[in-house]
């Protein structure tokens, strides 16, 4: 019987962030139209269908009380040095970005998003890019993003992802899975803004938005939302050129 978390790399507790990471990894170093060598198929369709089953909660749990039953293993992971509490007692702003990933990966999500909030209000100059390589953060990042939509704080996901698309386009790190990146983006500015979140913080999103290549049908939508905007804060004069824009 196929061990599908060793196919993929992953522990058997696995989150289902630790999953999908390691199914992009996976699939950027197999994927034959990224690599070009179609001999690599089989191997990413093994991949392919380790990521379908252990995704869905449903067949993974069929898969483990199949596989674990049979075979008898223990695949959970026991680490000798408590760096939770190590990185927990520790203030520097370092150690608290560290925290904010560790917790997200270790099903302490609701503590991952709330250390994160409490470090951008603290701290005027917060940034998690300091403190990971371009790769960590631009995964990480976007699961913590997935995690504020879910506890709605739009504007925050938004301002993560906008740091990762731009990122994207100067080092093609996600490469086929960076559409998924831009459709759960725009996703965002379409449902999640306008009169959602205040109307000078919706004005700013829409702006930077802009600079994200979204292509002209996602630009005529973010100019007529913010010509909508200006109307509101009661800045006719801006909200035309807002409106004339869209229609160009």
């Amino acid at each position: 019987m196929t061990d599908y978390y060793k196919i993929l790399g992953v522990r058997q507790n696995a989150t289902l962030s630790e999953i999908k990471r390691a199914y992009r990894e996976k699939a950027k170093l197999l994927h034959p139209d990224l690599t070009g060598d179609v001999t690599l198929r089989p191997e990413f369709e093994k991949v392919v269908t380790a990521y379908r089953v252990l995704s869905d909660a449903r067949q993974r749990t069929i898969f483990d009380e199949s596989f674990f039953m049979r075979f008898g293993r223990n695949y959970h992971h026991r680490d000798t040095f408590d760096y939770y509490t190590w990185l927990s007692e520790r203030e520097d702003e370092e150690s608290r970005s560290k925290l904010i990933f560790y917790t997200l990966m270790h099903q302490k999500e609701d503590e991952a998003v709330a250390e994160f909030k409490r470090m951008q209000m603290n701290h005027a100059d917060f940034s998690l890019k300091k403190w990971f390589s371009r790769e960590d953060f631009m995964d990480y990042g976007y699961i913590l993003a997935e995690e504020l939509v879910i506890r709605a704080e739009y504007y925050d996901a938004f301002l993560l992802l906008e740091q990762i698309i731009k990122m994207e386009y100067s080092f093609n790190y996600f490469k086929i899975f960076f559409p998924e990146v831009m459709d759960f983006t725009l996703e965002i500015l379409k449902k999640n803004i306008d009169g959602i979140i205040n109307d000078e913080l919706a004005l700013d999103v829409y702006e930077r938005a802009l600079d994200l290549g979204f292509g002209k049908a996602a630009d005529r939508f973010f100019l007529q939302k913010m010509s909508e905007e200006y109307l509101r804060i009661g800045d006719e004069a801006t909200a035309e050129i807002c409106f004339n824009a869209s229609q160009a």
